[in-house]
């Protein structure tokens, strides 16, 4: 595993583009790819070992550029191909310094680690590779669709968005918050999908080509803001800075 000690040679101590840095700043830098990562999800990388950030005498974690490449290797894996952590670490462990990451082909069971045909890495995942993503066995999984979190998309299988609302409603489990917390989280989401739609729906209708297109870019532009002013929100209502 990539070590990163104080004052050793991979920390990047020696000048300011490899200089060492708080976990606000790892996170800023990681949303630019991945929005929604969060200091929970980095802590919780760091409690399975795959990734061991330098200290403080004082214990504060500082990062080096080593570091935050190898977190933004595992964000990666687990968002383009579903691979659990376990065969992360052995992948980015095993590999020598310079060498691509090998990407194993799933089982026709849906085995990640397993010898397999080529993974669907398109719109939809099957439930195994779902209970891979997020590291959960299949009765968490029932849990959460029991409590509407988390569904099947029409036709089968669970898109991109199923996937990131299980990881997260994972985070959260470690936390203590159940299901059963999260279902006023759901409904303000649906709430605010609501108001977008308003704004998106008379667009949408129109005759014009060109105008229908605009809908579906006004749409992603509201929902991203929608995102940021819930989390602004909440950081406020909390008074939590990540600086």
């Amino acid at each position: 595993m990539l070590r990163t000690p104080t004052g050793g040679a991979g920390n990047g101590a020696a000048g300011p583009a490899g200089r060492l840095v708080s976990i606000g700043t790892v996170l800023n830098q990681l949303r630019e790819e991945f929005p929604d990562v969060t200091i929970s999800k980095i802590r919780f990388l760091e409690a399975e070992g795959l990734v061991e950030p330098s200290r403080t005498p004082s214990g504060y974690r500082k990062f080096s550029p080593a570091d935050v490449e190898r977190l933004g290797q595992i964000l990666r894996l687990q968002r383009d191909h579903y691979l659990p952590l376990k065969v992360i670490r052995e992948q980015l462990d095993g590999r020598a310094p310079g060498e691509p990451v090998r990407i194993p082909a799933p089982s026709p069971h849906g085995d990640a680690a397993s010898e397999g045909p080529e993974r669907p890495t398109a719109a939809r995942v099957g439930r195994a590779e779902l209970l891979a993503a997020a590291e959960v066995e299949e009765d968490r999984l029932a849990e959460w669709e029991s409590y509407g979190l988390v569904a099947e998309a029409e036709g089968g299988g669970f898109d991109a968005e199923a996937v990131t609302v299980a990881r997260l409603v994972a985070d959260l489990g470690r936390f203590g918050l159940e299901p059963r917390h999260l279902r006023a989280m759901k409904a303000a989401a649906e709430r605010e999908a609501g108001l977008v739609e308003q704004v998106v729906a008379p667009l949408r209708r129109h005759r014009n080509p060109q105008t229908r297109a605009h809908a579906e870019a006004t749409l992603k532009e509201l929902a991203g803001l929608s995102v940021r002013l819930h989390e602004a929100l909440v950081q406020s209502a909390l008074g939590v800075r990540l600086h």
